[in-house]
């Protein structure tokens, strides 16, 4: 009963409650395709289904699975997940969250808990299918490219499979990246992705698919409208061909660059460069075909039974191009066939410069020319397609592409791109089947610079400013975002010495929770080796939007704080201090290696962290604050107010001293470019928050004081107990007290229990409305309001008036109380401030 003829692709399914029964998804000549089921373990075969929604694109999908406790019930999955309770006769379309579905898990014990895998994820059900869970829970996007755009912070572009391309902040301002910070940037979902350097609204992507005008589809996406134009080399449909009967062969990847000297010139590779001045609107070809042409490459695809010609699997196309950021017009293209190109003159004359020890039919994934000198240039490429080889290929020139040289030494795997840090020649990034790897001699030997980076393909990667950004095809983007200190540690460092790195300049970029409690100052230490001490982050893409949308959790920012590396040849058992000091040398902030004795009577988040004094890199991030207000022991109402105030932007300094030995490094804290205040503005807030602080201090601390002062009145008058003068001495002591505690009800909440009591159910006091203020001041990098100065007088002056009643008491009432205690032999009270 089965089809006679040829057989493609099948799927299998048993019933498990009955076995006899089996189901076979076939793909088969002559019409035959279906779904067969037979009854008696395959000895005969009847077709039950050949609905064609059930048969697309047989190579790529075939798959049924059997219910395990209902024979009845039997699934397909195709471009929809189908489901059948009548044996296989009729299906119904599943609702999963994401389309191309290509596995299924179905619980043997319930069989309506069921896990689905689609080209966005995996999602859950309960119900037999009938609802999913969210895929947007997963970081599971797959970019094929990335880009950067000019903004301060700068944004990251990349194109999805299966997805829109899509843009992600590389930071934000409100902690966490949240998921309304990130949108489409146009439908692609294959190619290459650029961005206008003086208009990040413009973004041009390459696309694969009819809806876009066929193969090579060339979007450009606005922002401000949200249109997107298409502005194709070639917009014809070339569906169900094979590429020889093409005009032009684009293949599902195909590059496109602007110039890195005028960001007028928009280049596009198919089997041909071509080149636009005008944004698409018109195209020229400034090359002959660059492919070995070879016919026998270009027949249809898919076959014998069933084509599969979707534009994806093109061949004989340029896989790899770019324009030397040194010198105009030296353009660079690797095919996909194995061969490598080179033009001096901007696409008027083309060099066959292929190394020749890359054999043939190898896909040249990409060209790297050196931002350092103009006859370089790096090559990664592949041949996993051809008998399964997974050796690496990564290849340098130094002489314009005349001689090549071979630098794959500790690279053992796929090797997908190349990159070289434009700030130190011959430090090399790849991207590898598994991650990334770091060569620090010009490509002579490699390491792994994977960290917490998940093992995944990173298909692209670039620099910019002291971040290295990747594309991963399966874990979405990440971030590693302190080159400066790579560069340091592998470069200038001498492992037999006390060494402090330069810190990396920041650019003052607060969060909003900085207005409340600020992130902490932090340590660690590390030995050196291939782990370095770079902390990894990843972006996010926003929840909603079209069904075909992977998105990721909200992402990670990077350290917020200046963060400073130090190197210990050997552990330090001597106090080691780090202190940061401002332009003139004034000290800010100085923290120990060496807990202090007062610093056990604070709770834990309110400590100063200790420096690190371990054997090989230690870090410490400052989180860039002056110092704390005094603290009220069980305050809650301003235990979130004690941050010191925010550093202005400015240059500053970290000392490392250990002993007789200092060192130093400066580092500059860079005003955030998207604010209007000048640098006038953000200093005189600094200096007010800086006054509202010691406010809050002296206030806290009157409070502590005065407390220090009631709690030995107490411990005095029981030891005063059966004493001839002790109902004096009880009668005094609850005079000063009755004053004191007068004086605090105006100075602290003490009923409050929570925060929020200080407001709902108790009055605010003044210490509660001092810090506030500090609140309100900074909430903006803006020059404070008239009004603040104005409400800090006016809490000062209360302040002063509360401060001068504590004062008298001690002064007269204190003094008695103490002349009374003393006549008995005991030591006076004692005014304390902690």
């Amino acid at each position: 009963g089965l089809p006679q003829g040829i057989k493609g692709r099948m799927g299998i399914a048993v019933s498990p409650p009955k076995p006899e029964r089996v189901w076979a998804t076939i793909e088969a000549a002559d019409g035959g395709s279906g779904i067969y089921r037979s009854e008696d373990a395959g000895d005969t075969w009847q077709r039950v289904s050949d609905d064609p929604n059930l048969q697309l694109r047989h190579w790529y999908y075939e798959h049924v699975f059997a219910d395990p406790v209902d024979p009845e019930t039997v699934y397909s999955l195709n471009v929809q997940a189908w489901k059948s309770i009548d044996g296989g006769k009729s299906f119904t379309a599943l609702p999963t969250p994401h389309g191309d579905n290509h596995d299924l898990w179905i619980d043997p014990n319930d069989p309506q808990r069921m896990v689905e895998g689609n080209d966005g994820g995996a999602c859950v059900s309960f119900n037999g299918g009938a609802t999913w869970s969210s895929i947007y829970n997963q970081p599971t996007a797959q970019f094929y490219h990335v880009a950067v755009d000019t903004q301060s912070p700068y944004r990251v572009y990349g194109t999805q499979q299966d997805n829109s391309a899509m843009s992600a902040p590389s930071r934000s301002t409100r902690g966490a990246i949240p998921l309304q910070d990130c949108y489409s940037v146009g439908t692609s979902e294959s190619g290459h992705i650029q961005v206008l350097p003086d208009d990040p609204n413009i973004v041009f992507s390459g696309a694969i698919g009819s809806s876009e005008g066929g193969g090579g589809a060339l979007l450009r996406y606005d922002h401000r409208t949200q249109q997107q134009r298409v502005v194709t080399v070639w917009p014809e449909l070339a569906g169900g061909v094979g590429p020889k009967d093409a005009k032009y062969r684009f293949q599902w990847t195909f590059p496109i660059l602007l110039s890195p000297h005028d960001q007028n010139v928009l280049y596009c590779a198919g089997n041909m460069v071509f080149r636009s001045t005008d944004e698409g609107t018109s195209w020229e070809p400034i090359s002959p075909d660059l492919t070995r042409n070879d016919v026998s490459k270009l027949e249809p695809s898919g076959g014998p039974i069933t084509n599969d010609i979707s534009g994806a699997e093109y061949y004989c196309t340029i896989f790899a191009f770019a324009e030397s950021p040194l010198q105009e017009g030296l353009l660079w293209a690797g095919s996909d066939d194995g061969l490598i190109h080179i033009s001096h003159n901007g696409g008027k004359d083309w060099q066959d410069v292929t190394p020749p020890v890359l054999p043939e039919w190898t896909q040249v994934g990409t060209i790297e020319p050196s931002p350092h000198d103009a006859g370089v240039a790096y090559v990664s490429a592949t041949r996993y397609k051809v008998d399964n080889n997974f050796a690496p290929f990564l290849f340098k020139t130094d002489d314009y592409g005349k001689t090549w040289k071979s630098i794959t030494k500790g690279v053992g795997e796929i090797t997908r791109v190349i990159r070289e840090d434009p700030s130190r020649r011959g430090l090399l990034y790849a991207g590898t089947e598994t991650g990334v790897h770091v060569s620090l001699d010009d490509g002579e030997n490699w390491q792994s610079l994977q960290m917490n980076l998940p093992v995944c393909p990173v298909y692209d990667l670039l620099i910019k400013e002291d971040d290295l950004v990747l594309a991963s095809h399966g874990r979405s983007f990440w971030i590693l975002d302190d080159l400066q200190t790579l560069r340091q540690t592998y470069f200038d460092l001498d492992t037999a010495k006390v060494q402090l790195l330069r810190p990396r300049d920041k650019k003052q970029f607060r969060v909003a929770a900085e207005t409340g409690r600020a992130p902490p100052a932090g340590s660690k230490s590390y030995k050196l080796g291939v782990n370095l001490p770079i902390a990894f982050y990843d972006t996010a893409k926003p929840e909603g939007g079209e069904s075909k949308r992977v998105f990721l959790d909200a992402g990670k920012n990077p350290a917020s704080g200046a963060v400073v590396h130090y190197h210990l040849p050997e552990e330090v058992d001597e106090e080691l201090t780090l202190t940061f000091l401002d332009i003139g040398g004034g000290v800010i902030r100085s923290f120990s290696s060496k807990e202090a004795a007062t610093a056990s009577d604070l709770p834990a988040e309110q400590r100063d962290p200790l420096a690190p004094a371990k054997q090989g890199l230690n870090r410490f991030e400052w989180n860039l604050r002056g110092a704390s207000a005094t603290r009220v022991p069980g305050d809650v109402t301003t235990a979130a107010m004690l941050n010191g105030p925010a550093m202005p932007p400015s240059t500053y300094k970290v000392q490392l001293k250990i002993g007789d030995q200092v060192l130093e490094q400066s580092f500059a804290l860079l005003k955030d470019p998207r604010i209007r205040a000048t640098q006038e503005d953000l200093d005189a807030q600094f200096e007010l928050l800086t006054s509202i602080r010691d406010t809050l201090s002296k206030a806290n601390g009157s409070i502590n004081q005065l407390r220090s002062v009631v709690t030995q009145i107490d411990e005095w008058t029981k030891r005063a107990e059966g004493r001839p003068d002790t109902e004096a001495i009880a009668q005094a002591a609850t005079q000063v007290k009755e004053k004191l505690e007068a004086i605090e009800e105006q100075l602290i909440q003490k009923k409050a229990r929570i925060p929020q009591d200080a407001r709902l159910n108790h009055p605010s006091r003044l210490n509660n409305k001092i810090g506030v203020l500090a609140a309100a001041v900074s909430s903006a990098e803006f020059v404070p309001t008239k009004q603040s100065y104005e409400v800090l007088a006016h809490y000062s002056t209360l302040l002063d008036q509360q401060l001068g009643l504590l004062d008298a008491v001690l002064r007269n009432d204190l003094e008695a109380f103490n002349q009374l205690v003393g006549k008995s032999g005991m030591a006076p009270v004692i005014p304390r401030s902690s």
